[in-house]
């Protein structure tokens, strides 16, 4: 016989079944050190509470993100969704969104987000999966070098807030796209991005003009991240040149450009690509509270509607 669940706000005695709840179901560190650093964390997490334990949690954060008409929304991006395995299959993780999405809608969200390999999950809640493409082939083979004018190095221990008006001048209008604050530069691009994701880094005449972030594994590698100077688009060409002269010298033959359709990325493709294919990422959700579900559905349906990897939840 089971006892009864209290479904409700985290309090500061959840938080320690709370971490054993979420170790339960990830492996990665970056769930609780991003949690940590969240200074209105505990009245954003519901929790499903059976004879004094966490067995259920949601938690989700406001972020701004960029719509289809110029404009930026808030936004309920839910994120660390967990049950124990003990207590599955009992409709906690429903309950939970019903508070959420309360909360939600009294913080002022337009919409909600969230990031998942279970979509049936969220289906029953409101969320509806929408699609995400990007291309991927085989590294480039035969890349012009750089003009002398241009330098692009691998850098570690970059300070990433220096990056932060590149990102921001590339993706002014890409709807989808979250707007990210200082403390998204100090803590959670950071971590996202951390090593060994490789950081490029490329200037001309001594003066930074764009960036891109890549992740090697054997025999493969993925483009994460890219953002140039707008009036220096070249530099995309400069950086995807990089990766393909590394990686045809490194014995790589997949490629996966994880990035979005734009005019600047799709001219400078073929220095990274050869032969490109797409390939989908359906693993966002997304559900209307304030705004009409057409208004959601013109943002992911957006050309170059893109959300970056470190920008997830």
């Amino acid at each position: 016989m089971t006892s009864p669940v209290d479904y409700r706000p985290a309090t500061p005695a959840d938080v320690p079944s709370l971490h054993a709840t979420w170790a339960e179901a990830f492996t990665s560190a970056h769930v609780t050190q991003l949690y940590a650093h969240d200074p209105g964390r505990l009245a954003r997490t519901f929790v499903a509470v059976e004879a004094g334990t966490v067995v259920a949690a949601v938690y989700y954060l406001t972020r701004r993100v960029r719509n289809a008409a110029g404009g930026v929304d808030l936004v309920g991006g839910v994120a660390n969704v967990a049950t124990r395995v003990r207590a599955r299959g009992r409709g906690h993780i429903r309950r939970l969104l019903d508070l959420a999405v309360t909360a939600m809608a009294a913080d002022g969200c337009a919409w909600s987000l969230l990031f998942t390999g279970t979509p049936g999950v969220y289906l029953s809640s409101g969320y509806r999966p929408f699609t995400l493409h990007y291309p991927s082939g085989r590294p480039a083979a035969a890349v012009a070098p750089l003009p002398p004018d241009w330098v692009v190095q691998a850098e570690a221990g970059v300070d990433w807030a220096q990056l932060a008006p590149l990102h921001e001048a590339f993706n002014a209008r890409r709807p989808l796209s979250t707007v990210r604050d200082a403390d998204d530069w100090r803590l959670r691009v950071p971590v996202w991005y951390a090593p060994p994701t490789q950081l490029l880094v490329a200037r001309q005449h001594g003066r930074t003009a764009g960036y891109l972030a890549a992740q090697w594994a054997p025999g493969c590698v993925r483009v994460v991240e890219v953002a140039a100077r707008p009036d220096r688009p070249e530099a995309l060409r400069a950086l995807f040149g990089a990766v393909a002269r590394t990686a045809v010298g490194r014995g790589v033959r997949e490629c996966v450009a994880r990035l979005p359709a734009d005019p600047a990325i799709d001219a400078a493709l073929p220095y990274l690509l050869t032969d490109p294919v797409t390939r989908t990422d359906a693993t966002g959700m997304v559900r209307p509270i304030h705004a009409a579900p057409d208004h959601l559905a013109a943002i992911t349906e957006a050309p170059g509607a893109f959300h970056w990897p470190a920008d997830y939840l």
